[in-house]
């Protein structure tokens, strides 16, 4: 009977270790490990975008650098066809800047700029209550902006093909700037 108890229990455990894992509970070796909620409510997984080269930006609609969604769309519709994505996340945890619904938040991106990169719900990126994977981008030591809390909307983290997060541009690096154009021309070049 305590073999039969022993075996429940451990069997209980190593389910409950299972459904974590299933969950992405667990320490990350990609930064697209994750499941998120689009702009609409619906789960999405972001390995799903594994194979190409990925831009992670906090975004937000009322803010000074708001004008940078044209920015991110012109360069996602540039790269689209080889293998490039923006993937926006609204936040508010800046000034306030983005205190709409995903409904207003998705209105406002396609009516003032045709925004058509996937626009995820919104999240916090700071702090106890920061989204699972802003927890860890925010984790990873990489250039030019180093490690540690997004200061501002707008923040910028490029993951390679193989979902590793290669660089990280804060908020005053503008889609179209050199730096950045010219690391996502080098992920790019890499083939899969």
């Amino acid at each position: 009977m305590r073999y039969l108890l022993s075996l429940t229990l451990a069997f209980g455990f190593l389910t409950t270790m299972s459904t974590a894992d299933e969950g992405h509970d667990h320490d990350h070796e990609c930064a697209l490990d994750y499941r998120v909620k689009n702009i609409d409510g619906e789960t999405v997984d972001l390995e799903d975008h594994e194979g190409n080269v990925v831009l992670i930006v906090n975004v937000a609609s009322k803010c000074g650098y708001t004008k940078q969604y044209a920015g991110l769309e012109e360069i996602y519709k540039k790269y689209a066809d080889k293998g490039f994505v923006v993937l926006g996340f609204p936040c508010n945890q800046f000034g306030g800047q983005e205190p709409g619904t995903e409904a207003d938040i998705k209105q406002f991106c396609s009516t003032k700029f045709n925004v058509t990169f996937p626009m995820l719900s919104k999240v916090e990126v700071n702090g106890d209550g920061a989204t699972d994977i802003y927890k860890y981008l925010t984790s990873k030591d990489v250039k030019p902006a180093g490690t540690g809390k997004v200061k501002w909307n707008f923040e910028k983290f490029l993951i390679d093909r193989e979902g590793q997060l290669v660089n990280r541009f804060r908020s005053s690096t503008a889609p179209g700037d050199d730096e950045l154009v010219q690391a996502i021309e080098s992920e790019l070049a890499k083939k899969e």
